[in-house]
């Protein structure tokens, strides 16, 4: 299933997209695409559902973020190979860590805002993890059973706030509207295996990530297991694992966004993203 969050911003309604591309309207089932939802049993009863028996959304409404009401977003460092190799950094022992503010959440089309100050926003394509119950101690053997689904996010970096001003990445990492997540939650019996997923981001038409989720250091189970060990993961947390060579902060010379550019990402199976920048 793809599943996906429509309408004005804070008052998104839940839908599920049908075999043709049409938007289904879930209101009149669940809540949101939140919680329970996101159990497998919340989620096998959504399969049971006739989808023809429901609204169709009509017109081409605003996307949400895929996930309500998302407690963590956690995010992991220097996951992939060749990006650390652009980096001129060596590949970490363990996964580095990080968090971005969940303020920073927005839908997969919305706007991007450069931050006031900021000389260097980036962009990160990334595979997203969505939790879909408490996870705590899992082995890596177990700890794709709970995830409830895939999804495109843009780590959207400010990368002197994050190198430069004192402190861990955070602080360029969370400035509103910097972490776009959808279009739509693809449910995990849709990805059979997320270490062998292109995904790709161009900006203004030009292509500066073209990368695969086979050249992560760590996978997805070993990232969910060793979170695990450090705290619980509950339904809805959301995890950027990382992302590939090609951010602006790699390229010679450095190129960042301003504004009016136009970004393009996404991950195969799992859809696309469009973003304009503006001045914030």
């Amino acid at each position: 299933m793809k599943l996906l969050r429509y309408g004005p911003v804070g008052a998104e309604k839940p839908g599920v997209l049908d075999d043709d591309g049409n938007i289904r309207d879930l209101s009149g089932v669940v809540d949101d695409i939140s919680g329970a939802v996101l159990s497998d049993e919340g989620l096998e009863k959504l399969r049971g559902l006739d989808l023809s028996s429901l609204p169709v959304v009509q017109g081409e409404p605003r996307l949400g973020a895929c996930v309500g009401h998302v407690g963590k977003f956690v995010c992991i460092g220097l996951n992939y190979a060749d990006h650390a190799a652009e980096s001129g950094l060596e590949l970490p022992a363990e996964p580095i860590v990080f968090f971005k503010a969940t303020s920073a959440i927005m839908g997969p089309n919305d706007t991007v805002e450069i931050p006031r100050g900021s000389v260097k926003t980036d962009w990160e394509v990334e595979l997203g993890v969505v939790i879909g119950k408490q996870t705590k101690y899992v082995t890596e053997a177990e700890a794709l059973n709970h995830v409830a689904g895939y999804c495109v996010v843009n780590d959207l970096s400010e990368r002197d706030f994050q190198m430069h001003r004192s402190g861990q990445w955070v602080k360029g990492k969370s400035a509103d509207t910097f972490g776009p997540i959808g279009p739509w939650l693809v449910t995990r019996d849709e990805v059979p295996d997320p270490q062998k997923l292109s995904m790709y981001l161009e900006v203004n038409g030009h292509r500066y990530q073209d990368g695969s989720t086979e050249t992560m250091h760590f996978g997805v189970a070993t990232v969910i297991s060793h979170l695990s060990q450090f705290m619980s993961l509950q339904p809805g947390d959301v995890i950027a694992t990382g992302t590939p060579p090609g951010v602006g902060m790699g390229q010679k010379p450095q190129t960042y966004l301003k504004t009016g550019d136009k970004i393009e990402l996404g991950i195969a199976g799992l859809g696309v993203q469009r973003q304009e920048v503006v001045q914030g």
